[in-house]
């Protein structure tokens, strides 16, 4: 079933300003400055604006008197236009073949069949919010059934993400207020004069009367929003992509039919690459149907490829889920990602090398929704940053591991904090309690002190971890520290945590 995506950003062009000036502080509160005229007005004010009491729609001198630091900035549509358009190709990248700008300050996504790459749409949705405050992005993400009911639940809730179950839409939106249905302004306060404020109302009146006054656009909006009426997603593409496309006369809907002609468009798209000297990294298989609707499969390569049987059999290895329904008028085969790709010619020899190539294995094992990937050293003495995820056919680095010291087969994620007895500042605990379990110990060898980097932070100037192995009387080994040196207080908070887990 359809699922359907929508991802606010309330504060784009005040983010925007952020972005391009990192210099700015964080506390610095931002004002965007409209003008017609000589109308100066707030366009938009970031969170420490509004937290002043600087809001949308006051003039510009009010706000400014208001709030004596604050930081006036003039409008730029078109800048924020462009950002946007940015963030949506990113996002199209990442999460969905059929993403699309939403308005001014939104994208929407169709997600269908993608959750479960993700692990649900609960991991998905806040995957998604995570990645973009990562950018430094404030986003509120909602998924519903359609497009209607997820961008208003996404601007109705000020949570970071909004789940509304499938089939129920109208439970959802019944109380939101009228002005989310995407409906013209002087419609929404004509609406107000009557007397409706909500959704709910507006779906529970006559459609006759409404029509009459206002023409098809009340019930239009509203069946889109209910499911009622199908609202198609026009996916964005880069402006140098390269897509092949069939149109056909007569609707088809046979599998075999299906594969044959994906085939053949694997075929045109291996050629127009072929000619711009690149390889396909990302593919994406829109399906138009003539209902109106959209499908979409997306297969992905470890390395840039052009080969034909392989890439074909991706795609058909698919196809199994492609719902034709009243029939299929139109396929289109886009490479969303291409790199370069150069014929390499081997060498000549009368005994032949045996190269084992990998990606295939990758490829396959990529596209049913599991992540490969390699873990590499990295120059760092602190634990968590001494690994980096690369691609698993990525370059050698030529760097190795360090062993001068014992580390354990389980790194955790985040260091848990741990209850311990011990004597200060360089003795070992006698005793660890972790996740409600009190361990005695029974072996230790330490300390292990380990700097903290102020190249990277200058909070780490002082800091300091003494780690320890530690045996408990099960046998069980475990790799914990102690945040400072024990003594003064400026080199950490002198509390412990378990950071590994020995085999």
């Amino acid at each position: 079933m359809t699922r359907v995506v929508s991802i606010y950003l309330p504060d784009l062009p005040t983010d925007r300003i952020r972005r391009a000036d990192p210099s700015i502080p964080p506390e610095q509160a931002i004002a965007v400055i409209a003008r017609s005229g000589s109308k100066r007005w707030v366009s938009a004010a970031d969170a420490a604006a509004r937290k002043a009491g600087v809001h949308v729609g006051m003039p510009a001198a009010k706000a400014q008197a208001l709030f004596r630091g604050l930081m006036l900035v003039d409008a730029d549509p078109a800048t924020d236009a462009a950002a946007l358009e940015r963030i949506t190709l990113w996002a199209l990248t990442l999460y969905s073949p059929i993403v699309a700008v939403d308005g001014i300050d939104g994208i929407v996504m169709d997600t269908e069949g993608a959750d479960h790459l993700q692990g649900g749409e609960l991991a998905m949705v806040t995957k998604i919010a995570n990645q973009f405050l990562a950018k430094k992005l404030t986003p509120r993400v909602a998924i519903a059934d359609t497009w209607g009911a997820a961008h208003a639940c996404a601007r109705a809730v000020s949570r970071e993400t909004v789940i509304v179950p499938s089939g129920e839409t109208a439970r959802a939106v019944e109380k939101l207020p009228i002005s989310l249905l995407r409906l013209p302004g002087k419609v929404v306060s004509d609406l107000r004069t009557l007397g409706f404020q909500t959704i709910g109302e507006l779906a529970n009146t006559p459609r006759a009367p409404l029509a009459l006054r206002f023409g098809p656009e009340i019930g239009r909006r509203l069946d889109q929003m209910y499911g009622r009426l199908p609202e198609p997603i026009d996916p964005i593409r880069p402006m140098d992509v390269t897509e092949v496309s069939r149109a056909f006369a007569e609707p088809i809907g046979a599998p075999e039919t299906i594969a044959k002609y994906v085939s053949r468009l694997v075929v045109e798209l291996c050629q127009a690459l072929q000619q711009k000297g690149l390889g396909v990294r990302r593919a994406d298989l829109l399906v138009h149907k003539v209902d109106n609707t959209m499908q979409a499969i997306r297969a992905g390569t470890a390395k840039p490829a052009r080969n034909v049987a392989w890439l074909t059999k991706l795609f058909k290895d698919r196809i199994e889920k492609i719902e034709p329904g009243f029939g299929i008028e139109k396929l289109s085969l886009v490479a969303v990602i291409a790199e370069p790709l150069t014929e390499v010619q081997k060498a000549s020899s009368l005994i032949e090398q045996e190269i084992v190539d990998i990606a295939p294995l990758i490829d396959v094992i990529g596209n049913r929704g599991q992540r490969v990937y390699r873990i590499v050293p990295v120059a760092s003495d602190v634990p968590e940053r001494s690994v980096k995820r690369v691609s698993a056919v990525a370059e050698e680095t030529g760097s190795s591991w360090s062993l001068h010291w014992p580390r354990p087969v389980r790194l955790l994620s985040r260091p848990d904090l741990i209850d311990v007895i011990a004597l200060l500042p360089d003795h070992p605990p006698v005793s660890m309690t972790w996740r409600g379990k009190r361990r005695r110990v029974k072996r230790a060898d330490g300390p292990e002190r380990i700097f903290g980097e102020w190249w990277t932070r200058n909070s780490e100037f002082d800091a300091v971890r003494d780690y320890f192995v530690i045996e408990d009387e099960s046998g069980e080994r475990f790799w914990i520290f102690r945040s400072g040196d024990g003594i003064d207080a400026a080199t950490g908070s002198h509390k412990w945590f378990l950071h590994g887990i020995f085999a």
